[in-house]
């Protein structure tokens, strides 16, 4: 299981790939320890279940994750596509899910989970703090599931953009660990 991302050029970034199938992200805490994060409804590069999607239930997946340092105060979980709008040519970024201020005893979502007591769910780009599920208008896109182990709270945060909680996050990434789904429209294959 890959759980590591390396820090990708801004050229990369723009471009929308960085070779080896990985975060396009420009990320922090790409340089910290890896911890694992694993889902029971699907494996890291495999296809997320269409429940999770818009042509589903729209429900978040399940995911649980061990390995987090000593001294971790907080998880924050991210979820992005960097293949929007369209994978052969990618223009930006689309944000899914952004949670904050996890408990540090929290270890797993449940499929459809409520944010854990304590925690804050951000701004994903429709705009809304909960999960939206994958969605893409063309091709098979991947959706990136970071969890990072943080050694503070950041209470400053109430309903944060991803790159509000990036920011936030700026030397306080103790560990993370990743699992990328993919997805394509049922009716795009048709």
């Amino acid at each position: 299981m890959r759980n590591f991302v390396p820090l990708c050029l801004p050229l990369l970034f723009a471009c929308g790939g960085n070779g080896n199938g990985r975060s396009t992200s420009p990320d922090v805490g790409a340089d910290a320890p890896a911890m694992t994060l694993t889902s029971s409804a699907f494996t890291d590069g495999g296809e997320l279940p269409v429940a999770y999607t818009c042509e589903g239930e729209d429900v978040s997946p399940p995911l649980v994750w061990s390995g987090a340092p000593a001294g971790t105060k907080s998880f924050a979980l991210v979820v992005h596509d960097p293949d929007a709008p369209d994978p052969a040519k990618p223009k930006r970024t689309w944000v899914h899910w952004v949670i904050v201020d996890m408990p540090a005893s929290t270890t797993e979502l449940a499929q459809g989970a409520a944010v854990p007591t304590g925690a804050r769910a951000g701004k994903n780009d429709w705009g809304k703090a909960m999960w939206g599920g994958a969605c893409p208008p063309i091709g098979r896109h991947r959706y990136f599931f970071t969890i990072y182990a943080l050694d503070t709270l950041l209470p400053q945060l109430q309903a944060p953009t991803r790159d509000e909680l990036l920011a936030a996050m700026q030397g306080h990434v103790l560990a993370r660990g990743e699992i990328v789904g993919t997805y394509e429209k049922q009716q795009e294959k048709s």
